[in-house]
Order: structure tokens, then C-alpha cells, then sequence
């Protein structure tokens, strides 16, 4: 008999008797964000808010899961943990499956919270909670890849992920969270290093930015630096406008998931236009930690402010995007 894949969208199963990943029977509440986190940034009752803009704490955060389930996400953070601490360089040599998992777990942990609790907002009423069919069959496809984590996957030619790590001159007990859920978009600056994925774009946004990644190089960034990268990523997640479709073969011993090629019978390209008054909103909103506003952003409209390279196009060094930061709040 073929391994068997649980789908919590096919019946729309979203209650606390059911396996989050699995449906099986569910004996175990889980925080989304592992515990060696919350307690070495002190995330417990830090804030967090929720796409119907209600403010939880990360630790309210939490998903049922059986016993096997939560054993196998309990040793997956227990593995990474040991990364995430020492830094950049055991991040880089950290098998990307393991990542995608790691971020995923979040992500789709993140996605079924935010789902319960519409339901429960919604019971009494006479509401009906509305997805597109598109955000299903990507939230979809992300469960079946992550069960990875209980049965053998093999991730067949192009990865269906973006994953990238960058080294970052953090300050000192640094966390920064932030996850797109209409894109299955992720940051996380943390240690001495920041991540950027897109879990869903079988690597097309690395491709679109490959030339700014080239520039990049192994650059230690300051960062602000790093949050023009993840404004880039997050705004250029949102102008793609394929669905990716997946040919998931479940066989005996392993479940077989293989990128199907994108097409389009208009010959429209990947990507929709860059507009830049958008993208400068987004990158406002990464910048709020430095306190850059749009009009500074977009000073020169045809090319908006960035602290990553110099008008000619050459890449800055984070002492010069200090500088920038700097030169700002002065002529503020």
C-alpha cells in the first residue's frame, strides 16, 4: 500500500481533537515556535499580530499534534537549534531540505492557527469564511511537502523553495520574525545572520535577483541592509503570478514530489511589472526599526532609496549604510 498523504483542506479539518500535519488523533498541544527560542529571546509574551490584526504572544501560538508528530518536530528543533546558535557558517552547511522543513513548520504551523481561530471567530454566525482556491491549493501543497518530516520525501529536480542565508552584523540578542502567508514568504534575522525564503516558487525568485545576489556575494551586511534584501523578496513574491502545480507520487517507500514547469498560454512573464511606489511601501515597512520614511524612500521616484548599493550600482559596505542611516537623521 501506497503512503498515505492527510490533506487538512479536503474537509476543511481544523479542530483541536486532529494532527495538524498528519489527522491523526491528537494527544499533544504544541507551541508553533520551539521552546529554546521562546525562552533565549524572552518570546513568551512578546507580542505578535495576527492577520485579523488581534495581538496574541508568540507562546499562545500552538497546534495540535499526535505523539509521533510531535516527536519528530521536537528533534527537528533540537537539531537546528544547534546551528541557529553557532551562527552563519553551521547555517550555510545545513542540508536545505532541514531548512525548508524548519521554516515550514512555522509557516504552515502559523497558517493553521491563524485558520482555527477564523473558524472559532466565526462560530455562532451566519459567516462562512472565504478562501480563494489558489491560497488552498498552495496551503495544501505545503502540508503534503511537510510530511516529510514523519515519511520519506524525495524532492524530485528543481526544489520547489527559495532559501537563502546571509551573514548579518547583528546586535546583540537580535530576533526578527516576519512571514507573508498569501505568498508563503519568510524572514528571520537572528545570531550573526538573516534568512529569506519563498516556499512555494520553485526557485524563481532567486533567478529574478540574481544579479543583486551576485553583487552580494558573501558580503557581511549591516542590517538594513538585510531588510532591503527581505523588502526585495517579499514585494517580488508578490508579483509572481504562477501557481505551481506538483506531481506528488506516493509509492510503498518514499513519496515522490517533483516541480511541474510553469506555463502560460498568453506567453505572460513570471513576474507582473515593478512598480516602484509599491515596492517602496514594503520597504518602508522593513525600515520602521531605522525610522525611514516614503518620502525619503522615493525622493527620486524612477530610482527609490536603497542602502545596498550606490548610484552607480556598486555594492555598499555596511560602514557606508551606517553612514546613510546616519546622514538621514540628521537632515531629519
Amino acid at each position: 500500500m501506497a503512503l498515505g498523504l492527510y490533506s487538512s483542506f479536503k474537509h476543511f479539518s481544523f479542530n483541536s481533537k486532529i494532527c495538524f500535519l498528519t489527522g491523526e488523533e491528537a494527544t499533544v498541544v504544541s507551541t508553533v515556535f520551539p521552546d529554546w527560542l521562546l525562552d533565549k529571546y524572552q518570546l513568551s509574551d512578546r507580542p505578535i499580530k495576527l492577520l485579523d490584526e488581534r495581538i496574541v504572544s508568540y507562546q499562545s501560538i500552538t497546534v495540535p499534534t499526535s505523539k509521533n508528530t510531535a516527536k519528530n518536530i521536537s528533534d527537528l528543533n533540537n537539531e537546528l537549534k544547534e546551528f541557529f546558535e553557532r551562527g552563519f557558517e553551521k547555517i550555510k552547511a545545513l542540508p536545505e531540505v532541514r531548512l525548508f522543513q524548519w521554516i515550514g513548520n512555522l509557516l504552515y504551523g502559523m497558517i493553521y492557527f491563524e485558520i482555527g481561530e477564523a473558524i472559532k471567530q466565526q462560530a455562532g454566525t451566519d459567516g462562512n469564511l472565504n478562501f480563494s482556491q489558489s491560497l488552498i491549493h498552495k496551503f495544501e501543497n505545503l502540508q503534503f511537502m511537510l510530511h516529510s518530516l514523519i515519511v520519506p520525501v524525495e524532492f524530485e529536480g528543481i526544489k520547489p523553495w527559495t532559501i537563502l542565508v546571509f551573514k548579518v552584523d547583528n546586535p546583540p540578542d537580535t530576533f526578527s520574525y516576519r512571514d507573508e502567508i498569501n505568498t508563503l514568504s519568510f524572514s528571520l534575522r537572528m545570531n550573526d545572520f538573516g534568512i529569506v525564503a519563498c516556499l512555494q516558487d520553485n526557485n524563481s525568485n532567486r533567478k529574478y535577483h540574481q544579479e543583486m545576489l551576485e553583487k552580494i556575494g558573501e558580503q557581511t551586511l549591516h542590517p538594513i541592509q538585510f531588510e532591503e534584501i527581505c523588502a526585495r523578496f517579499f514585494y517580488s513574491s508578490y508579483l509572481f503570478n504562477r501557481l505551481p502545480e506538483y506531481t506528488i507520487l506516493p509509492t510503498r517507500e518514499t513519496v515522490y514530489i517533483e516541480a511541474m514547469p510553469f506555463f502560460s498560454s498568453s506567453g505572460k512573464a513570471l513576474f507582473d511589472q515593478w512598480q516602484n511606489k509599491t515596492y517602496a511601501q514594503v520597504l518602508e515597512n522593513f525600515w520602521k526599526p531605522w525610522s525611514v520614511l516614503m518620502f525619503e524612500i522615493l525622493k527620486i521616484p524612477e530610482k527609490p532609496l536603497s542602502f545596498l548599493f550606490n548610484q552607480t550600482g556598486g555594492l555598499k559596505t555596511p560602514e557606508q549604510a551606517a553612514e546613510g542611516i546616519k546622514t538621514i537623521a540628521i537632515r531629519d
